[in-house]
């Protein structure tokens, strides 16, 4: 088992190196390595919001972070794993709102549902990602703390949570333009704590 972990973990990394064949293949309009779906994005009045989503977990550095550090600001929760060609396609979007927003009292948390840690951190350094992510592979706490709102088989699914830790939006598939995640972000810090 240890061997193939490592054998997996040196292939993640020599990715770094060469064109990335999965991606690729999904820009050509493949599908392997990820569940296929049409993109849906919903946006949730506050009225109909349902109650605050309480998680925790650990990251890819063994830091443990919770929705109870990241209370009164928005959120950006996006669930992902390594070979899903459409999360290596949408992580370039994915940081490049986390930029815009970091400074303006929004987090990002990815949620690795697949990969273990030292996975996630040849991902985030291949892609230049910044913002931390969950190792949720093991016992799924996250994953199942937001599965009223998240179907659990959908990967990437992003979810934008307000300021009161509720889904405020959800974007089912991959995202498709950086401007659709930064306008839902908008729109979820001008709502009133």
């Amino acid at each position: 088992m240890t061997a193939a972990l490592g054998i997996a973990a040196l292939a993640v990394g020599l990715a770094a190196c060469t064109p990335d064949p999965v991606a690729e293949q999904y820009r050509e309009g493949g599908d392997t390595g990820y569940i296929a779906g049409e993109q849906l994005i919903q946006e949730f009045p506050a009225a109909d919001r349902g109650e605050p989503v309480v998680w925790e977990g650990v990251t890819e550095h063994g830091e443990k972070l919770s929705s109870e550090d990241l209370a009164g600001q928005v959120v950006v929760v996006n669930f992902w794993y390594a070979t899903c060609a459409p999360c290596r396609v949408e992580a370039a979007d994915l940081q490049k709102v986390y930029d815009e927003f970091k400074d303006d009292g929004v987090s990002f948390v990815g949620v690795n549902t697949f990969d273990q840690a030292d996975q996630a951190r040849s991902f985030a350094e291949e892609f230049g990602i910044t913002y931390p992510s969950i190792i949720d592979v093991d016992d799924a706490t996250v994953k199942l703390a937001f599965a009223a709102e998240t179907p659990i088989s959908a990967t990437p699914t992003t979810l934008v949570i307000d300021k009161q830790g509720r889904v405020a939006a959800r974007i089912l598939s991959m995202i498709e333009s950086p401007s659709i995640l930064s306008t839902l972000v908008k729109d979820a810090l001008a709502e009133k704590a």
